[in-house]
């Protein structure tokens, strides 16, 4: 039986079916128990490990949103300076700003690149943990 292929999916064929051996037809099961086939193991073609690659496109991305962060913490401690807090308190409160946000997005970006390895309480607990001292004190050293 042939396959004709449409035009539109001329780039789709099944593969034909697998011949049996001969000595497999001759040595077939009776008709009365019901033939037990097992499937072929999948291969998987053309299959890459990416990991070293995504974690390459991770690290790129974080370090592109740490230097975004320290804008954004310079950003944050001129307002404050503006605001009349101190411009050690706001530096320092700056600081701890870039902190949380650094934790946030090494947390997100570990996650995206790996995430079974990397959803972890071992990884993301930590993360957590200084993300969320770093918050109070952002907002707990920018008072006068």
């Amino acid at each position: 039986m042939a396959q004709d292929t449409p035009k539109d999916n001329a780039g789709f064929t099944l593969p034909p079916p697998a011949a049996e051996p001969a000595a497999s037809a001759a040595a077939s099961t009776p008709a009365t128990t019901a033939a037990v086939e097992t499937a072929p193991a999948l291969e998987q073609v053309g299959a890459t490990d990416t990991s070293s690659r995504d974690t390459l496109i991770g690290g790129a991305v974080l370090l592109i949103l740490f230097v975004a962060f320290f804008f954004a913490k310079n950003a944050y401690a001129n307002g404050l300076v503006a605001k009349r807090v101190s411009p050690n308190k706001a530096n320092a409160s700056g600081w701890w700003l870039f902190i949380f946000l650094a934790s946030l997005a090494t947390a997100v970006v570990l996650a995206a690149v790996n995430a079974h390895k990397f959803l972890a309480p071992l990884f993301m607990g930590p993360l957590v943990l200084v993300g969320l001292v770093a918050l109070v004190l952002t907002f707990t050293s920018s008072k006068n």
